[in-house]
């Protein structure tokens, strides 16, 4: 887990302001704006979905297999599992501030989807996991800060009955009420906007790919053909 004394978070607090007030935001505009690229970010991600979705399904389609709901011999889903998600030792890992690793393989059609749909399958799976843990890595640091630690010690005499153990699971009425009465709920949600803003700035390189992969992305899934519809009295089954 990456710390900070005080100087150096102050410091990384004062970067992060800089790049607010100048304007220099970390999510950046997604492509908006271009042609065949919606404004709205649940759009954005529907269409890089259904583009992956379908350069996974042309991608099989050349090895001869299918996605299919129906129930599979063995072998048969083996085969499938290896070309859609690649086979053999993992090349892909990043390991997070948090201590957790995240592992992919670089084969198999998921990832040559998005190596034509991101431009660089290896970075975009660097940027996606750090940005996506982002909060995670927030969280872990805030659990390290004085001003949390206390109230969660009043949270936890606060949930502990007189006369026994506190048992590992408070009722949530009971827990609720701690969380308001002790102050941590209000404890949790100052020191994660703050710690927010630290690891933002920690990541800014890989925030900037994020933005940068995503941005072409949406362009390569907007410039997709439409599929080619199936002929009519085909039965592929």
């Amino acid at each position: 887990m990456l710390r900070s004394t005080p100087r150096a978070r102050r410091a990384l607090l004062t970067a992060a302001a800089s790049l607010l007030i100048s304007g220099c935001t970390v999510v950046g505009p997604d492509g908006a704006g271009q042609p065949g690229v919606p404004a709205d970010r649940a759009a954005q991600d529907r269409l890089l979905k259904a583009a992956e979705h379908r350069l996974v399904v042309d991608c099989l389609a050349d090895q001869g297999l299918t996605l299919t709901a129906r129930a599979r011999a063995p072998d048969e889903d083996r085969t499938l599992q290896a070309a859609l998600f690649g086979a053999g030792p993992r090349e892909l890992s990043v390991t997070l501030a948090t201590g957790a690793t995240v592992t992919a393989h670089e084969d198999g059609c998921l990832a040559a989807a998005r190596a034509r749909l991101y431009g660089d399958a290896r970075r975009w799976f660097r940027a996606q996991v750090t940005v996506g843990n982002l909060r995670a890595e927030a969280q872990a640091r805030m659990r390290d800060d004085p001003a949390h630690q206390e109230a969660l010690a009043r949270w936890t005499r606060c949930a502990t009955p007189t006369d026994r153990p506190r048992p590992a699971g408070p009722d949530p009425a009971v827990a609720a009420r701690c969380a308001r009465e002790s102050g941590l709920d209000d404890v949790r949600a100052r020191l994660e906007a703050v710690e927010l803003l630290v690891v933002r700035t920690l990541h800014r390189d890989q925030l900037t790919a994020y933005r940068q992969l995503r941005d072409r992305a949406l362009l390569r899934a907007a410039e997709l053909p439409a599929p080619t519809p199936p002929q009519k009295g085909h039965d592929p089954s």
